[in-house]
């Protein structure tokens, strides 16, 4: 089965680049990374790409996305192994587990759902029909609302959507429209300001979720910006964007851009590590080689990259843990192996 696609020559290059980099460190090296690989858990008969990830703490357990296998996949932390698939899905992507509410929201792209499971027995609880494209979904306990981008070109439509769904109750309440089908969601800890990202539009657009209206269009000036994190002590959006392959650290409260650093290629996933203060950015989607690339906040404007971890091929999608303090790195299929889950331990 074909796993690897064909890539643009500036992703070739920043491969080589990180390639030298892993075949040129010693062992001694190796042991300063700040992130360390500390168990590798198998995923049978799960083919194509993995997307988005979540943890039920108080469960030990990992949910992530099947997106080409169409399925929902769960892992056994605890006893370090795969331990069921849930099939039906036509694009599963966004992921959520809400504790409080004893749930885990899944949204499927294709088929425009947002499905509701029990969080302890995986039960299918509801079925939410939305516009085609639901992807990232993202809680606030506050307001016990769910959040989560779809529409735009996926709906057939020159516009995407927030749609505001009651978390108690799982129905959609209302929805806020945005320029384009959104890439990414984040949340401030208040619950009142939602930075929507867009990756076709290269733009930020951030909701005053009280309002429910956009109240900032600000550009990002690489191209197609997707996952991001957010610090919200120094008020710094960590933003990775594709072309070209960069990690851009954006003043939230005025969207200027304070710096540019080289990232991993084939970005599909950025966190902040609030304790050690240091952003996690993984890659590898569609190449041969993936990498998580580590960077160190010296001040709000500064950064340093400590940190350049082969992972392996394809595998852009990661997950940061800070309850567990574990950082999983989601590795598909290829020819020679099953997918699997790296799961790493950071170093200080």
């Amino acid at each position: 089965m074909k796993t690897i696609k064909s890539f643009p020559a500036i992703w070739l290059i920043a491969v080589v680049l990180a390639i030298g980099y892993g075949q040129t460190g010693s062992s001694q090296e190796s042991a300063k990374q700040p992130l360390r690989l500390v168990q590798t858990i198998s995923i049978p008969n799960v083919k194509g790409r993995l997307d988005h990830m979540d943890v039920d703490v108080n469960g030990k357990r990992l949910f992530f996305a099947g997106l080409e296998n169409g399925t929902f996949e769960v892992v056994d932390l605890e006893a370090g192994k795969w331990v069921r698939s849930i099939p039906g899905f036509k694009k599963p992507q966004g992921a959520l587990v809400v504790s409080e509410f004893n749930k885990v929201f899944v949204a499927s792209g294709d088929d425009g759902m947002l499905r509701v499971f029990r969080r302890d027995t995986l039960e299918l609880l509801d079925a939410i029909h939305l516009e085609p494209g639901p992807n990232r979904v993202v809680y606030d306990p506050k307001s016990e609302l769910v959040y989560v981008g779809y529409g735009g070109k996926d709906a057939g439509k020159d516009y995407g959507a927030v749609g505001i769904i009651d978390a108690r109750n799982n129905k959609l309440v209302g929805d806020i429209r945005v320029v384009a089908h959104p890439s990414e969601l984040l949340l401030d800890r208040a619950g009142r300001t939602l930075f929507v990202f867009i990756s076709i539009a290269n733009q930020l657009q951030v909701i005053d979720t009280d309002k429910r209206k956009v109240l900032s269009t600000w550009p990002v000036t690489s191209q197609h910006p997707g996952d991001a994190a957010f610090d919200e002590s120094t008020s710094r959006l960590f933003i990775g964007t594709h072309t070209p392959p960069e990690m851009i650290a954006m003043d939230s409260k005025s969207g200027k851009e304070v710096a540019h650093l080289p990232t991993a290629a084939g970005m599909d996933g950025v966190y902040f590590d609030s304790l050690r203060k240091r952003v996690y950015v993984s890659g590898g989607r569609d190449l041969p080689a993936g990498f998580v690339y580590v960077y160190q906040q010296k001040d709000a404007d500064h950064y340093e990259m400590i940190g350049r971890i082969p992972t392996r091929g394809g595998a852009g999608t990661s997950f940061w843990s800070p309850e567990l303090n574990r950082y999983y790195v989601a590795a598909p299929a290829t020819d020679q192996k099953e997918a699997a889950i790296l799961v790493y331990a950071p170093q200080d």
